[in-house]
């Protein structure tokens, strides 16, 4: 069994409008939005065996504050540049590539990439707005063979829930 966890990073500020979109910092609320997932996602009991982000601050920062409330060190994100500016099938070849000892992992993202993978798990879940949080579970031995014929259960949620 495996379990995947696919996070749309947090609301983003676009305060500075010379800033480059990957160098975009979280704004208030993406900084009190990622705690409060985390948190939700600790009160559920789901630990990461790990974390992969993009390289992206606002998407490294969500996954810092959803670590931290999850009681995990910084040490516990990989974060993968692979993962910024990417596609779904992109995103599932980084996936792919995990270690099939991991039976959790936390994928924090970017639209329009991560809707497009939840599309291909499930119609269950429409859009993926900021903070978002889509989990799958697949009867899977391996990350490389994760199909939508393999879900077994899913569940979303987001700051507004």
């Amino acid at each position: 069994m495996k379990t995947l966890v696919l996070v749309r990073h947090a609301k983003s500020s676009w305060d500075h409008p010379g800033l480059a979109d990957h160098e975009r910092p979280l704004n208030d609320r993406g900084r009190r939005d990622a705690p409060r997932m985390g948190r939700r996602l600790a009160s559920r009991g789901l630990a990461p065996d790990l974390i992969l982000s993009s390289t992206a601050v606002r998407a490294l920062t969500t996954a810092e504050l959803i670590a931290q409330a999850l009681g995990i060190d910084r040490d516990g994100i990989v974060a993968d540049e692979r993962l910024y500016a990417t596609s779904a099938s992109g995103l599932l070849g980084v996936i792919g590539e995990v270690e099939s000892s991991v039976g959790t992992a936390f994928v924090v993202g970017h639209n329009p990439e991560m809707t497009s993978l939840v599309h291909r798990f499930t119609d269950e879940i429409g859009h993926m707005p900021t903070c978002a949080v889509a989990e799958f579970r697949f009867e899977a031995d391996a990350w490389n063979e994760l199909d939508e014929g393999l879900v077994r259960a899913v569940r979303f949620d987001t700051p507004r829930s």
